[in-house]
């Protein structure tokens, strides 16, 4: 029995290593593409939704005014923030005339915060190019010019910023948003369809591998317009997703690329915010599947906990071939782990509290499901999701 045990978590482990190796080569970084001639120099909105973003903002609004191009503007929606948010921007927006602040309508009933801020930004946008992201993201001056040859061949694109970690939660957690990505999904699935799906399959199935990371999305205005926009995700909690799935489901294509040495982040700063960020949309990433939420609980805890449990006992007894066995299941998960901390300029210690991770993040899947159970929601920024 014991040897099935680890046969299947080699197996599973097998599987993870080829789709990051792969990765490795077509989960590209935002770069320059071969030049395209054309005289013509689209114009790009950065829209940057805000609510409650003090401690921030400037930043963000800093380096997007800093763009080593010619023709944008920056938008900022104050999203009725209870904080100095709007104050800060109004003081940005007196002496910067590209920058322009717009005061956020109240909410209505039937959609969430983020969408609505979203489409309130598009409406005053003027751009032929929209570029939504977060009010933690911080842009290098090269960062929109590289977008712009990119949607010169795509139609829209998505960039994983390079998250920066500062405090020990941080690091112990955000790395396995980025871990599951890297080695669950090939890059390449969300430009193209899989080769090996049959072609009467490619079309139907085309938006089952589409993702997309909110924090950086950028579209051409006619496809952003044609899909719906974010009126058509109006009430969706996980909207960078449903629109990549819009995206691909009508045609468009869609590149998925990482933003290293190029866009930046820091999504949390503290567990508190970590916790309570993740808890709204854990669970719903799965769909709200619990079976199938509840099945990949149980596939990491066999596959990431097991084999460090099994090495530690086998240790304590001092049986040779428990000890052979899970320490080239642990060599394989620290590997991994070592290989996408190197690239995006992590930590090399918390590989090795990989376990731990895992475990955090099945303690909020609890909290996820009892939450789905009670049909309580999860409050974020002072609104229910």
């Amino acid at each position: 029995m014991m040897t099935i045990i680890f046969y299947t978590i080699a197996a599973y482990l097998l599987f993870t290593s080829l789709v990051l190796f792969r990765n490795l080569f077509e989960f590209k970084r935002l770069e320059s593409l071969p030049s395209i001639k054309d005289e013509f120099t689209p114009k790009v909105s950065i829209c940057i939704p805000a609510r409650n973003e003090a401690a921030v903002i400037e930043r963000c609004i800093t380096s997007a005014l800093k763009q080593d191009y010619e023709n944008f503007e920056v938008l900022v929606l104050d999203d009725q923030s209870t904080d100095n948010t709007k104050q800060i921007v109004q003081g940005l927006a007196t002496i910067i005339k590209n920058l322009i602040l717009i005061e956020g309508q109240e909410k209505p009933g039937d959609w969430l915060g983020k969408p609505w801020a979203c489409h309130q930004l598009s409406k005053s946008a003027t751009g032929d190019i929209l570029l939504f992201i977060d009010a933690d993201v911080v842009l290098e001056e090269n960062a929109i010019p590289k977008a712009v040859e990119q949607l010169k061949q795509f139609d829209a694109i998505t960039v994983w910023p390079q998250q920066q970690l500062e405090s020990f939660w941080e690091k112990m957690v955000i790395p396995l948003i980025y871990f599951a990505l890297w080695t669950l999904l090939p890059a390449i699935y969300v430009q193209q369809a899989p080769k090996w799906l049959p072609s009467s399959l490619k079309t139907k199935m085309s938006s089952s591998f589409a993702a997309a990371c909110g924090q950086f999305l950028a579209f051409n205005r006619r496809v952003y317009e044609v899909i719906g926009g974010h009126e058509a995700v109006k009430d969706q909690v996980v909207e960078d997703v449903e629109l990549a799935k819009k995206i691909k489901s009508m045609g468009f294509t869609l590149r998925m690329l990482h933003g290293v040495k190029s866009v930046y982040c820091r999504m949390y700063t503290s567990h508190n915010e970590i916790w309570n960020g993740l808890r709204k949309n854990f669970f719903i990433g799965f769909n709200r599947n619990l079976f199938f939420f509840s099945i990949m609980a149980l596939i990491h805890l066999l596959v990431y906990v097991f084999p460090f449990i099994a090495l530690s006992i086998g240790l304590f007894v001092q049986n040779f071939e428990l000890i052979t066995q899970s320490a080239i299941l642990v060599l394989i998960i620290l590997a991994q782990r070592v290989i996408l901390n190197t690239l995006f300029k992590w930590s090399l210690l918390y590989p090795f509290l990989h376990p731990l991770s895992v475990l955090w993040y099945q303690a909020l899947g609890i909290q996820c499901i009892t939450d789905y159970l009670t049909k309580k929601k999860a409050v974020w920024k002072g609104r229910e999701v």
